[in-house]
């Protein structure tokens, strides 16, 4: 596809469960480094750190990447980029996609491909991607979003729970009849004037309910156009022990 989009990165210190998560080390080089170099491996015009840390922007200035200084009191990811496109200056129609700092092992090809989702489907104001789901367990997990995707590949709903749900039969027998769940990946491109529009909104009842920040656009009448993965997208970096699985798959980068 041609360079019609941009990413940035949202980066925070803050991370309960991995304090300074962004500048940890990975073989020689910082998480957040190793997120801005699969960025730079797609076909973004640009790539941006959004953070509230002075010492991420350093650290980002310091291997030649682009940093912003946003605001401390983002309740998001999202509200972090919308004010990073407002500092940018970027007009209303720019596609922005939005790359978890935490993603070191994501792969360029699905980058692409998630802006391009968005820039075939005028009628949608975000776009995102799922992977299948294949055993009962994984459906079942409360920690694993689950996407219901409609005719033309418009989300339907969101959920942490069982949707669908298999009413008179057991998971496993689901699977094996050619049921299909989806699980959804935190990946999203967006328009910019409709991630404007997003944070402007207050949360709304399903999302503080399935603490899904999707859902607000969902309830506010939005559409997200939603495809299957290109390539599998490793899990990213939550845990101590995720942290130490992405060091044994990187290895050494000096």
């Amino acid at each position: 596809m041609s360079n019609g989009f941009r990413i940035v990165i949202p980066a925070r210190m803050a991370s309960q469960r991995l304090p300074g998560k962004p500048l940890l080390d990975i073989n020689g080089r910082p998480l957040v480094e190793h997120v801005y170099r699969r960025a730079c491996e797609s076909s973004a015009r640009s790539v941006v750190v959004a953070t509230d840390s002075d010492e991420i922007k350093d650290v980002v200035t310091a291997f030649g990447g682009s940093a912003v200084m946003t605001s401390p009191d983002h309740r998001s990811g999202s509200d972090r980029i919308a004010e990073c496109v407002r500092i940018m200056g970027w007009p209303d129609e720019e596609l922005v996609v939005n790359l978890q700092g935490d993603e070191p092992l994501m792969p360029a090809a699905c980058l692409d491909q998630v802006a391009a989702t968005l820039q075939k489907t005028p009628e949608a104001d975000v776009a995102s991607l799922y992977w299948p789901i294949d055993s009962a367990e994984e459906v079942e997990d409360s920690n694993v979003v689950k996407v219901v995707v409609g005719e033309g590949g418009r989300a339907l709903y969101f959920s942490r729970s069982v949707i669908p749900h298999p009413r008179g039969t057991d998971i496993e027998s689901a699977i094996l009849a050619g049921t299909s769940w989806k699980r959804h990946i935190g990946l999203y491109a967006y328009r910019a004037d409709a991630l404007k529009l997003f944070t402007s909104l207050s949360p709304s009842p399903l999302e503080r309910l399935e603490k899904l920040e999707q859902l607000r656009f969902l309830e506010a009448g939005r559409s997200i156009a939603m495809e299957q993965a290109c390539s599998f997208i490793p899990a990213g970096v939550d845990t101590a022990e995720d942290l130490e699985r992405v060091r044994n798959l990187t290895g050494n980068t000096d």
